[in-house]
């Protein structure tokens, strides 16, 4: 319910109790920082705010009255009580400052964000970081339900209600096992070649089939997968059995690559799967704190 207009404000609250405390309405607005001009009138107008005297003035001072006895004991408890809700309010806020909540794709959980927040460990070592995966789709949603400070998709768009920075650019690849027709092939891939295949892709909302859904649209759009899988481990695994070929970042099989375990099939020039990595966050809130400084490192380190 609303307080009473009988209630003065918090400031006045405190003066009275100075005053009660000191003897005198000089020195009380001396210690508050205030000129005594200013205390006699806050003073007055409590008075008439609460309708009873609250001071007993004389030339020695002023002391409470009977009735101002009462209102400088409630006062206390009203002051004290405001006290220790700043206090938590300021622990609140410290510990919302030390704190980064963070969903990334599962791209750039893998194989940026260690780096990225080793290098924050370093500038901020009290920050406590929560990192979540999801695919491009749900981070955007994370973020935009306020349940993450700062948000990384992969793909050409930034989803609505969302403001953004490219932080890093990768490149799509076609990886096939050592075994496959395609792992002899001189000639590039093409748009139309790639399209009618049925390959091994992640699933809707991911970035990574964002990005080549768009790419092959030009040439009817991609064929029905092979098998949808939610993961970048899970689509290494599938190609090096020898599911199909599987579609991917070039930084989930660096390793891979390097051991012909799997081999990068080329494209044709014109079949361009490079796409931005951004950093997102509500639209008109720019990013504060751990997550403006996660977001600078990523900058420096990308």
């Amino acid at each position: 319910m609303p307080l009473s207009s009988h209630v003065p404000e918090l400031g006045a609250l405190e003066l009275l109790l100075a005053v009660a405390r000191l003897g005198s309405v000089g020195r009380a607005a001396a210690e508050l920082g205030v000129s005594q001009p200013t205390a006699s009138a806050r003073i007055k107008g409590m008075e008439r705010q609460i309708g009873v005297a609250l001071l007993e003035r004389s030339p020695r001072g002023s002391k409470p009255t009977g009735a101002g006895r009462l209102v400088v004991e409630w006062a206390r408890n009203v002051v004290e009580a405001a006290q220790a809700l700043d206090a938590g309010i300021d622990a609140l806020r410290e510990n919302r400052d030390a704190r980064l909540r963070v969903v990334a794709s599962l791209t750039v959980a893998e194989y940026l964000m260690p780096g990225w927040l080793l290098a924050l460990h370093g500038v901020s070592p009290q920050t406590s970081v929560t990192l979540r995966t999801a695919n491009s789709a749900d981070v955007a949603g994370h973020v935009l339900a306020g349940e993450a400070d700062l948000g990384f998709v992969e793909g050409p768009t930034t989803a609505a209600g969302l403001s953004g920075t490219v932080v890093a650019a990768d490149r799509l690849v076609v990886v096939v096992a050592p075994d496959h027709p395609w792992a002899r092939r001189r000639a590039p891939l093409t748009g139309p070649e790639l399209a009618a295949t049925a390959l091994v892709l992640r699933e809707p909302g991911s970035g990574t089939r964002e990005v080549l859904e768009m790419a092959l649209e030009p040439y009817g759009g991609a064929a029905r997968p092979l098998m949808e899988l939610a993961s970048s481990t899970a689509l290494k695994a599938a190609a090096m059995t020898g599911a199909g070929p599987v579609c991917l970042s070039e930084l989930a099989v660096v390793e891979e690559l390097a051991t012909r375990r799997l081999v990068e099939v080329p494209l044709v020039a014109g079949l361009d799967l490079r796409r931005p990595l951004r950093a997102v966050w509500p639209a008109g809130q720019r990013p504060s704190g751990p997550a403006r400084e996660l977001l600078g490192l990523t900058r420096r380190t990308g």
